[in-house]
């Protein structure tokens, strides 16, 4: 199975029916004890701050434990004004049921765990998180490490959850596995990508139309297309205003070229349009991407200046929109704020919108369908945030639709051969988009 899965509260409620609870609650404690002393073996006091709920049980569980390996360990009520000085703190505040900001008391706790200066160990997730969508409502608790019980919470893998979390390390209480709404993509996403058969030609290998490459932004049309055949499509064309085509021609030695006004000469060749990448933003262009999804049934990516003035358009073939959340917010009439505090629900209204899949870009990709499936892939290191792995992302995520991939599954492919490709450079200080495109094919491999 190439995806794992991400638990919202509800779901969680659901894996515990039944159960007992304070067996639960002993191996969830137990699980905090065991990986506190893993991580701060020297550590001699631990101050666990706690709620009156199952999460402020699982912390003196986990106290309790503490003891008995001879530390000095302590449960301090939400309600405590100061904290004693420990050399970690352990956030028992909260746990998956919590929604909503912190009330004053529970705030002023949280502020006092953050301003601490200790190491942080979070029970579950940092409190203040959203287990079911990552949002932050109030203040959350900025952990060093989140030990979470039976699976990964959405809340830990989609931001701004996720930056709240550190290291998350599951612990096993004893919970059979479930299926959930969203998951999470493991590498193993790659092995669905097809390679090439002995029978193949360069076009059954996969055939790819790049749209873009304004004078002056010629740099992604030519990132996209050498993207997408170092994710192995067999041939690619590029199609760019006139004045762009010199430019281009000494950069791409291997990608066909042509004049934009000949696109639909150039689309006979296609199984799959990349539309966008430093296409312009003119009344023009706009007119181009509308008219080549609805006159096409070609399986499409549509980036960047092609997401610009984007209305729905009604078609069968496979649609992926790659916005990032500044894009994001203009398809929706939103800030991008509003994107970066609400990225499940505004993901999924793209999707609804659009009848497309939404891939919203960041360090926690979201890939929303419009069936209502949502993946969200987390394996993009910090350096993959540079100018131009936008335009990389969208010549893979071309490849693999010109390969016959569903439009899901090859969003999803995309974003994580980007990130393992990212995450195979030598250095990430200075990590650059043609980096990542050379390290395409070791990722895939």
């Amino acid at each position: 199975m190439w995806t794992e899965p991400l638990y919202g509260a509800d779901e969680m409620r659901r894996a515990e029916a039944g159960q007992d609870v304070s067996e639960l609650m002993r191996r969830a404690g137990a699980g905090v004890a065991a990986e506190a002393l893993r991580r701060f073996p020297e550590a001699r006091s631990f101050v666990a701050v706690c709620g009156g709920g199952a999460n402020g049980g699982d912390g003196r569980i986990a106290v309790d434990r503490l003891r008995a390996e001879g530390r000095d360990a302590q449960a301090v009520d939400v309600a405590a004004g100061t904290l004693p000085p420990a050399d970690v703190l352990v956030d028992a505040l909260f746990g998956t049921g919590f929604s909503g900001g912190p009330r004053r008391e529970a705030k002023r706790a949280i502020d006092a765990i953050n301003a601490s200066g200790a190491p942080v160990v979070a029970v579950d997730l940092p409190s203040g998180v959203d287990a079911s969508t990552g949002e932050v409502a109030g203040v959350a608790v900025e952990a060093d490490v989140t030990v979470t019980f039976h699976g990964w919470k959405v809340g830990l893998a989609v931001a701004p959850g996720r930056h709240h979390a550190g290291e998350v390390v599951v612990a096993d209480i004893g919970l059979a596995p479930a299926e959930t709404e969203h998951r999470l993509v493991t590498p193993r996403v790659l092995s669905l990508v097809p390679r090439r058969r002995a029978s193949d030609n360069k076009y059954s290998a996969g055939s790819v139309l790049v749209v873009g490459g304004a004078p002056g932004l010629t740099g992604a049309v030519c990132l996209a297309a050498e993207a997408a055949f170092r994710a192995d499509a067999g041939y690619v064309a590029v199609a760019v205003p006139a004045p762009s085509l010199p430019v281009v021609e000494a950069r791409l030695l291997e990608a066909v070229k042509g004049d934009i006004v000949d696109v639909f000469d150039l689309v006979e060749r296609a199984s799959a349009l990349a539309l966008g990448p430093g296409l312009g933003r003119t009344p023009e262009r706009r007119e181009l991407v509308r008219r080549l999804l609805a006159a096409t049934g070609l399986p499409a990516v549509v980036d960047a200046d092609g997401l610009d003035g984007l209305e729905p358009v009604e078609r069968d073939a496979p649609t992926v929109l790659t916005p990032h959340a500044g894009e994001l917010g203009r398809l929706l009439d939103e800030g991008s704020d509003w994107v970066s505090a609400h990225r499940l629900a505004a993901a999924r209204r793209c999707a609804r919108m659009f009848d497309a899949v939404c891939v919203l870009k960041g360090a926690d990709t979201i890939v929303a369908g419009p069936d209502g499936r949502v993946l969200v892939c987390a394996h993009g290191p910090p350096g993959l945030a540079t100018a131009g792995t936008g335009d990389v992302l969208t010549g893979v995520t071309a490849a693999f639709l010109a390969k016959g991939m569903p439009a899901l599954e090859a969003a999803a492919a995309a974003a994580t051969a980007c990130g393992v490709a990212a995450s195979l450079a030598p250095q990430q200080a200075g990590l650059v988009a043609s980096d990542v495109i050379s390290l395409l094919p070791r990722a895939l491999a």
